[in-house]
């Protein structure tokens, strides 16, 4: 597989059609490389960004934000690059929008809607058809599957459809955070509820590639989320092999550029609710620094965008799913209520890891 690519180097120049790493992660612009396929299974090369080369083999993959909202967005930088290599890319989110107010015909199947430019609603607040209607005016593929909240067994139903009609051979779920990441015995789970019906859902999926990728680390702090355990987890599945690294998405490159037009047109399409988490994303990826404030939301509150979080991180999603220590408990549910009641109950069972504080 081919993919575009252009690296910039430390001191500022491009390199053509070779990899360039710093500071244990990828810089990835849009050069000319070739991926090979890892040689063995879990056999990754400094010389390949471990997330194209997991990918490599597919030509159909899907793109699903897995914890609502605009979570579909932090998957665009990903998308556009795997576009620009001919690879058929299908966006999907875990929706907040009120989708019982679509047409009968706008749905593909049971809970999994397809949302395009021209999708009636009444609601305001549709990521999902602000998405569609930026990507039709950039002649992008211009449809995105929306899920309705539900538990596990319909989700996974709902994905399962998506890839048999699609004829999907990778699965990335996104994550506009990090606290997807989390276990279960940390000292404070973030909002745990859509991001893990997400990954049990597509845990009990056949499909050959499965991940997760996060962008936006830190972010979940303001939802008390402790990143000194986030990197523990990290760490922990770097042992295991189900870690693919980290790929940083430089604010000159052509993905990075879409990403920040995509994320403005969303803030103009829904004003009383413009996401926090891409509106972040979105500024460090330009070089924005320290207490950047966008929205009326977070006044009163102090932001610290940084370079972390345009910063992919990628983990292999069943060797994630198999660290979770309460993934059992919501296998059967049908609705998102019994997933969080489930996850509140096992908390309140355990005893939490005591935080760690970063030492620099």
């Amino acid at each position: 597989m081919t993919v575009r690519l252009v690296f910039r180097a430390a001191g500022g120049g491009d390199c053509f059609g070779e990899v360039a790493s710093f500071a244990h992660h990828w810089v990835v612009m849009s050069a000319t490389a070739t991926l090979a396929v890892p040689p063995e299974p879990g056999a990754f090369s400094l010389a390949t960004p471990p997330l194209f080369a997991a990918l490599a083999p597919a030509r159909s993959v899907l793109v699903a934000g897995a914890g609502g909202g605009f979570d579909v967005y932090a998957g665009l930088p990903l998308a556009i690059a795997l576009w620009q290599t001919g690879v058929q890319v299908h966006l999907a989110n875990l929706s907040f929008s009120q989708l019982e107010l679509l047409d009968r015909d706008q749905w593909a199947a049971d809970n999994v809607a397809a949302v395009t430019p021209d999708a009636t609603s009444a609601d305001e607040y549709f990521p999902e058809r602000a998405l569609a209607r930026w990507l039709a005016a950039r002649e992008l593929p211009s449809t995105v599957y929306a899920f309705p909240k539900v538990g596990v067994q319909p989700l996974r139903a709902a994905y399962r459809h998506l890839v048999e009609r699609l004829g999907i051979e990778a699965v990335v779920l996104v994550d506009g955070g990090t606290d997807i990441l989390l276990r279960g015995d940390e000292a404070n789970l973030g909002t745990p509820v859509e991001d893990i019906t997400s990954l049990a859902a597509v845990a009990g999926l056949d499909v050959a590639v499965k991940l997760v990728t996060c962008l936006g680390f830190g972010i979940d702090a303001y939802h008390g989320v402790n990143h000194a355990q986030v990197l523990e987890n990290i760490a922990a599945l770097d042992r295991d092999g189900g870690y693919l690294g980290a790929l940083s998405i430089p604010g000159a490159s052509r993905e990075a550029v879409l990403y920040r037009e995509a994320v403005a047109d969303a803030q103009v399409a829904t004003p009383g609710r413009p996401s926090i988490v891409n509106g972040q994303i979105a500024a460090a990826t330009r070089g924005a620094f320290g207490d950047v404030q966008f929205t009326r939301r977070t006044s009163g509150s102090a932001l610290f965008v940084n370079p972390l979080m345009a910063i992919y991180f990628t983990v292999d999603l069943d060797k994630l799913a198999a660290r979770c220590l309460y993934l059992d408990r919501i296998e059967n549910t049908h609705g998102i209520r019994q997933v969080a009641g489930r996850i509140e109950a096992f908390r309140n069972e355990i005893t939490t890891r005591i935080p760690r504080a970063f030492p620099h």
